[in-house]
């Protein structure tokens, strides 16, 4: 008799497993790194005519605290890239501090002199496809920790200079600083699977041509 009630158990759980694997979504594997050369990821951006219709800065949910330290992103990333260590107290309130500004190759030494860029700005992300993600999609990417490359702590004056504009419009004050910039804004296109308007895409491929064609790794974001 037991071994008929532990044979009935057996089944029915085997059957209970079979009903979840098809009810529950199998979890998503994570992405896997792509490594390719500068050139090679320019040349990769799908190129499309840009559309700002119906953007709204209010539509990238920022400076999140996503996981719940008591440190929103802003914080997070003046934290990451300080070349001197800030004083960090009660809610994660940050005094003293300096940090390298490599769009104008400057020292700051107080964060409210530094702005958290989004290397590719959200109106620009917008036009290249953000604008068909979910609401969630844009939070991730307005908060995106995941790669160093995506949000950068530089000089106010600097980035409000920049704007929203691609690196046909504008490109950082040092000169010495731009192959690392056009690197960084091609990572983030591609780790977001963003697209290129024509004349960005021509301005990415004529800089290239003075950089050294490094070699490049990011992992898909989505």
């Amino acid at each position: 008799m037991r071994t008929r009630v532990r044979s009935t158990v057996l089944t029915l759980a085997a059957t209970l497993a079979g009903l979840a694997a098809t009810v529950a979504p199998a979890s998503a594997a994570p992405a896997e790194a792509v490594t390719t050369t500068l050139r090679a990821a320019i040349q990769a951006l799908p190129v499309a005519a840009e559309d700002r219709t119906g953007y709204e800065r209010t539509a990238f949910r920022h400076w999140v605290d996503e996981d719940a330290d008591g440190c929103n992103t802003r914080q997070e990333v003046l934290l990451a890239e300080a070349v001197e260590p800030p004083t960090v107290s009660g809610r994660c309130t940050i005094t003293g501090g300096v940090w390298h500004s490599y769009y104008d190759d400057t020292d700051v030494p107080n964060a409210r002199g530094l702005d958290i860029d989004h290397l590719v700005p959200l109106a620009e992300s917008w036009d290249s496809g953000a604008s068909g993600w979910s609401a969630l999609e844009r939070q991730r990417y307005a908060n995106d920790l995941g790669d160093a490359r995506s949000l950068v702590a530089v000089s106010a004056r600097e980035n409000r200079s920049k704007a929203d504009q691609d690196p046909r419009e504008w490109l950082p004050t040092d000169p010495g600083a731009r192959c690392r910039y056009i690197e960084e804004w091609t990572v983030v296109k591609s780790r977001w699977g963003l697209s290129a308007d024509p004349g960005e895409a021509a301005a990415l491929t004529t800089l290239a041509d003075g950089c050294h064609d490094a070699r490049i790794t990011y992992t898909p974001a989505r």
